[in-house]
C-alpha cells in the first residue's frame, strides 16, 4: 500500500479540491450565504480550550463508546451526507465498510447515491436512515415503512431544511442533481479528468432511493409543511430509537424531549442552511442544560480533528458525527484515504485525552476535566 500523503483532515480537504471538479468540490464544501456561520462556528471551536492534567497514569486507555446502549469503537460516527458517490464511485460503500469495520453509526441519507437497503446490509445493520420530510409526506413515509423493512432501528429526522439553504458556490457552477451539463460542466469535467473517467463513466450518480414507482424526489422541493402534527405522527409510526437533528433552540429541545423523540442532533447542517444561525457548538452546553445530564445529546458540525471531538463532549454531546472530511478523504485517496483519516481521528481522540488525564471518554463530562476558562 502506498505511502498516504493524508495526516491531518486538512491535507484530505487539500487533496480533494485539486482532484475534484470544482462545482463537486464547492458543493461538498460550500456553506450558505457568505460563508460567515461557518467562519463563526469554527472560531467558537477554536477559542475552547482543554484542560491539560499531570502525573496521572495514562498509560492504558480507550477511546471506546456507546450509542443507544450499543458499543461503539470510538465516540464519534458519520453523519448523513447526500450523494456521496460524486466524491468518488462506490464512496457509499466504502463508508459502510467502514462503519461495519468500526462499529459506528453511518447517517444514511435520504438522498444517498445507494438504496437504504444496500447501504445497511454492507454496514452489517451499523447504519441509521436519515430522513426528509417533503410535499404531502406521502414519500415520506414510503420510506419510513421501507427504512422498517430494511431492518433500520434508528430514524433521524431532519428539521432544518424547510428551504434549501441557498448556496452561492453551487449555484455560481449551476450545480443541480440530477447533472445537467452545459458548456461549464463539460469544461469543468474536461478538466479534471481523473474525476471524470471514473465517475462518469460508471453512469451519472442518482438519488437511489428514489428509483422507485409513484415517487420522485425534487432536491429543492419545499419541506415547510413538516409541523408537530408531522412529528406525532411519525413517532406514533416509527418505534424505533427516534433522533431529531438540526436543532438549535433550547425551547424546541425541550419541546422534542417532551415529545417522546429519544435523542436530539445539535446541528447547524453544517451552515449549509441558515448563515446567520447561532453557532451549534456554543448552542451544545445551553441545550445539555435544558434538557438534563442523562438525556441522549449527540453534535454535528464543524467537526475537524480528534480535539474538536473532546472539545463537543466536553460541552454536553453524548455521541459526534463528522460530515464532509469523510468525503475528501475518500476523494483524495479513495478507501485507503478513508481508513487512514479514521485511524487519524482515533489516535488524535486518544492522544489528547492522554494529555488531559483520562483514561475512558466518560470521563470528559466531569466536572474535574472541565474546559481551562
Amino acid at each position: 500500500m502506498p505511502q498516504s500523503a493524508i495526516h491531518c483532515s486538512e491535507d484530505a480537504r487539500r487533496l480533494a479540491r485539486r482532484r475534484l471538479p470544482w462545482m463537486v468540490f464547492d458543493y461538498i464544501d460550500g456553506s450558505a450565504g457568505g460563508e460567515t456561520g461557518a467562519v463563526r462556528n469554527r472560531a467558537a471551536m477554536d477559542a475552547m480550550t482543554l484542560r491539560p492534567r499531570s502525573l496521572r497514569d495514562v498509560s492504558e486507555r480507550s477511546v471506546a463508546s456507546s450509542v443507544f446502549g450499543k458499543a461503539a469503537t470510538a465516540p464519534f460516527g458519520i453523519a448523513p451526507m447526500g450523494m456521496c458517490n460524486l466524491s468518488a464511485p462506490g464512496a457509499d460503500m466504502m463508508l459502510a465498510r467502514l462503519a461495519a469495520k468500526y462499529s459506528v453509526p453511518l447517517g444514511v441519507s435520504t438522498v444517498a447515491s445507494t438504496s437504504m437497503e444496500e447501504i445497511i446490509l454492507a454496514a452489517e445493520g451499523n447504519a441509521w436512515f436519515q430522513l426528509y420530510f417533503s410535499g404531502d409526506g406521502t414519500g415520506t413515509f414510503k420510506l419510513v415503512d421501507r427504512a422498517k423493512e430494511a431492518g433500520y432501528q434508528t430514524l433521524v429526522l431532519t428539521v432544518d431544511v424547510p428551504e434549501v439553504g441557498r448556496r452561492p458556490r453551487e449555484l455560481r457552477h449551476g450545480f443541480r442533481m440530477p447533472f445537467r451539463m452545459g458548456p461549464k460542466q463539460v469544461l469543468d469535467f474536461a478538466l479534471h479528468p481523473r474525476w471524470s473517467l471514473t465517475t462518469l463513466m460508471r453512469g451519472k450518480p442518482q438519488m437511489a432511493n428514489f428509483q422507485m414507482e409513484g415517487y420522485e424526489f425534487d432536491r429543492t422541493e419545499s419541506r415547510a409543511k413538516a409541523d408537530w402534527q408531522t412529528l406525532a405522527r411519525l413517532r406514533e409510526r416509527w418505534s424505533g430509537n427516534l433522533v431529531v437533528k438540526g436543532v438549535l433552540d433550547v425551547e424546541d429541545a425541550v419541546a422534542l424531549k417532551d415529545a417522546g423523540v429519544d435523542a436530539i442532533q445539535v446541528s447547524s447542517h453544517g451552515a449549509r442552511q441558515l448563515e446567520s444561525a447561532p453557532s451549534p457548538f456554543l448552542m451544545l452546553p445551553e441545550i445539555r442544560a435544558a434538557v438534563g445530564e442523562d438525556y441522549p445529546l449527540f453534535y454535528d458540525s464543524g467537526l475537524r480533528s480528534g480535539e474538536d471531538v473532546l472539545k463537543a463532549l466536553v460541552s454536553g454531546a453524548d455521541f459526534v458525527f463528522f460530515g464532509r472530511i469523510m468525503q475528501f478523504a475518500i476523494a483524495a485517496e479513495g478507501e485507503n484515504g478513508l481508513h487512514q483519516l479514521w485511524s487519524i481521528l482515533t489516535d488524535e481522540v486518544d492522544i489528547a485525552m492522554a494529555q488531559l488525564g483520562i483514561t475512558e471518554v466518560n470521563q470528559l463530562r466531569s466536572k474535574k476535566n472541565a474546559p481551562a476558562q
